[in-house]
């Protein structure tokens, strides 16, 4: 029985490869290749994994079913001459076939380095689960404790909790990232995803993580990177008004997986990060809007956790609470002094007050169909 939707982004997947190709991207273990079987409507054989050696033949000499409309592809850009195949499968096919691209970091990466694809196809970017695609059972504790990944979350179990995680985290230092790049000692940056934890939601000092793990910090900076290519972590800047007096230079991180966390209140943060970032890179992936996820703190260290903004300009600001009573009146002084239209606290609580006609405390699934987040 299938017990979580994602109709959403199925629904626009299907539309857009009416038009060109669907690549489809994100974290290991996110679900894309389940998610790619579900849009096959044949019991024809229409799905290849370049991995298996008898699938390969097949794509190779193009020996899929006439009756399959949509052929899916996966892990084929681990084939070194990828984008040149494909192109020749869909520039001859278009008109009979339909192709989804499926695959992970290296995807993203190496999809990036040519032009010979450009304009033939659509790009998504699959990410956790989140509420609103949840079945009622599934309520907002069970997400929070145990992430949006399919596995663990389905499972429901602590002891595979814990066991998920050291899998998942060795397999993205020591394969995704021997994959993309040369790293000479891998051991180092299995250090700094673990330092990571304790820095989330709070301001990212590369020279303490520097003297942390005892590299210079443009090191730092380059495994942050490659850790974030990887989709272990993400880092949001500032949303900085120069009214307020905002900061510049400095980001907040935070991970893929908020179920890593032993802080709640860490987690709790990380949790609607997440959210709030998947809302921006569905709306930019089908509606081209340019979207991004910001934090706003001034100089005397008043904060809102998020800012969304679209085409530059803020939609909202989201500020996140454990407990359901005690309004931050860092909300009240940004509303006088910024252009940011809504202000939301957000809590896992029940109850729900509006403050003024532009601030409101409300439960995190009241916050989720009030923007209709994904």
């Amino acid at each position: 029985m299938s017990i979580i939707l994602r109709s959403k982004i199925i629904e626009q997947i299907r539309q857009d490869l009416e038009k060109k190709m669907v690549f489809l991207g994100g974290p290991r273990q996110v679900g894309k290749t389940t998610l790619a079987k579900n849009l096959v409507k044949t019991g024809k054989k229409s799905y290849f994994n370049w991995d298996d050696l008898y699938d390969r033949k097949k794509i190779v000499e193009r020996q899929w079913s006439s009756e399959s409309k949509l052929v899916i592809l996966d892990e084929i850009h681990k084939f070194k001459n990828w984008r040149g195949l494909v192109k020749g499968f869909y520039d001859s096919l278009k008109d009979t076939h339909q192709f989804l691209v499926t695959g992970s970091a290296r995807l993203d990466y190496y999809r990036k380095g040519g032009d010979s694809l450009l304009g033939r196809y659509y790009y998504y970017r699959l990410h956790p689960f989140s509420l609103p695609e949840l079945e009622d059972k599934y309520h907002l504790d069970h997400l929070l404790n145990f992430g949006g990944f399919p596995e663990p979350l389905i499972r429901g179990s602590v002891r595979e909790l814990k066991r998920w995680h050291l899998q998942r985290r060795e397999r993205i230092i020591y394969s995704d990232i021997r994959d993309l790049e040369s790293v000479r000692d891998i051991s180092h940056i299995q250090i700094l995803a673990e330092s990571l934890q304790d820095r989330v939601g709070s301001p990212l000092s590369r020279k303490n993580l520097a003297e942390d793990i005892l590299v210079d910090q443009k090191t730092v900076e380059k495994w942050l990177q490659i850790l974030e290519r990887v989709y272990y972590c993400y880092r949001i800047s500032p949303y900085g008004p120069p009214k307020i007096r905002a900061v510049k230079k400095e980001q907040k991180l935070y991970l893929w997986d908020w179920s890593e966390l032993e802080d709640k209140g860490a987690r709790w943060e990380n949790f609607v990060a997440s959210h709030l970032l998947k809302y921006c890179h569905f709306h930019e992936d089908v509606n081209g809007d340019k979207m991004e996820l910001r934090f706003l703190r001034d100089t005397d260290k008043r904060e809102i956790d998020f800012v969304v903004l679209k085409n530059k300009k803020p939609m909202f600001a989201v500020e996140c609470k454990t407990g359901e009573k005690k309004i931050s009146p860092h909300l009240n002084y940004f509303a006088e002094r910024t252009q940011i239209p809504i202000f939301y606290q957000v809590h896992t609580g029940t109850s729900e007050r509006q403050i003024s006609s532009r601030i409101s405390i409300l439960p995190f699934n009241i916050f989720c169909q009030k923007l209709n987040l994904v």
